[in-house]
């Protein structure tokens, strides 16, 4: 009898670097956090129509707990570049390790899921690739190009990593179009040595900056997660450093223990709290504001492109208005 041993069977390691670390106490969930479990043919497809075109989506790598209600409605946010991180971020569920070469033909299979779903917005993020020259970003470039020649109707919005060290590498995304442009910030800066050590505040910050200097018509958005440790003044100022920064679209959602190797959540923060936020950032200027213990990045992020558009046009009347008037007035 020959046995044949398949090494490959044996489950990876996701996050190795964390392996050596005490296990951190997991808190039990509030009732507000519950969601159900996935169950509809819908989802099925949708899961079918990934898995055909060898797709990564960060719904299953980040352990996203509005997988099920995205899917259902056909919504899914592709992760591009493999699904192996070059980063080690505490809050974070993608493995980490050395990752694979591209896949040149990434960008075609991900049109033609766009394609096949329908879907009116696509939402494109990537993992870190802290080892390639550009950091990804010609493949970022690709990607777009691809879907707009596959589903030209479909907007896109691309969430990037920080490119740090990658000269060039956001004037390569701005170049290529998307309609929104998403980095976020994750956390307050006190909280980076811990939380994103590998990332620094104000790089990301001028990131956000710099695309508004390439393009100032192209729509900005970031995003954070309470529960870290934070303090609500420091949120407060990150609010008014992405307005600084001229970011159009803040979102704030709770964040979500992947792992006991993982960073623990310091608070489970109530809904009326970032309900208390999403106020206050519109006073500060935001054109849209998402906030609330499930906000996600991607969750909803076609109705909120709807919703930004509208805000931006409704301001540029306003301002028309005040414009014509004081016109009159001279």
């Amino acid at each position: 009898m020959v046995v044949v041993l398949d090494n490959l069977a044996e489950k990876r390691v996701r996050h190795p670097e964390k392996a050596h670390r005490p296990d951190k106490p997991v808190f039990p969930k509030p009732a507000w956090i519950r969601v159900k479990a996935p169950t509809s043919h819908i989802y099925a497809e949708t899961r079918d129509i990934v898995r055909s075109n060898r797709l990564v989506t960060v719904c299953e790598e980040a352990g996203c707990p509005n997988m099920g209600e995205c899917w259902h409605q056909r919504h899914a946010s592709f992760m591009i570049m493999g699904e192996i991180c070059t980063r080690a971020c505490a809050f974070c569920n993608v493995a980490t390790g050395i990752p694979l070469p591209l896949d040149k033909n990434e960008p075609a299979r991900v049109a033609e899921a766009v394609a096949q779903m329908k879907l009116k917005h696509v939402v494109i993020t990537s993992v870190d690739r802290d080892d390639l020259a550009d950091g990804g970003a010609q493949h970022f470039a690709a990607v777009i190009k691809a879907i707009r020649a596959r589903a030209p109707a479909t907007t896109i919005e691309v969430l990037t990593p920080d490119f740090r060290h990658k000269d060039g590498a956001v004037e390569i995304i701005v170049a290529a179009r998307p309609d929104v442009f998403n980095h976020n910030l994750e956390t307050v800066p006190s909280k980076y040595l811990q939380v994103r050590p590998g990332a620094r505040y104000f790089h990301s910050l001028r990131l956000l900056q710099r695309v508004k200097e390439l393009d100032p018509g192209m729509f900005t958005k970031s995003g954070i997660m309470l529960g870290l440790g934070e303090e609500r003044n420091e949120v407060l100022q990150l609010m008014d450093d992405l307005r600084s920064a001229d970011v159009d679209f803040m979102t704030i959602g709770q964040y979500l223990q992947p792992t006991r190797k993982h960073h623990s959540v310091m608070r489970f923060v109530p809904p009326e709290e970032f309900q208390s936020l999403a106020v206050i950032g519109k006073t500060k200027g935001f054109l849209h504001m998402a906030s609330s213990p499930l906000t996600r990045s991607s969750h909803h992020a076609g109705d909120d492109f709807v919703q930004l558009k509208a805000a931006r046009a409704a301001k540029l009347a306003q301002k028309a208005g005040q414009n014509a008037l004081a016109a009159q007035t001279v």
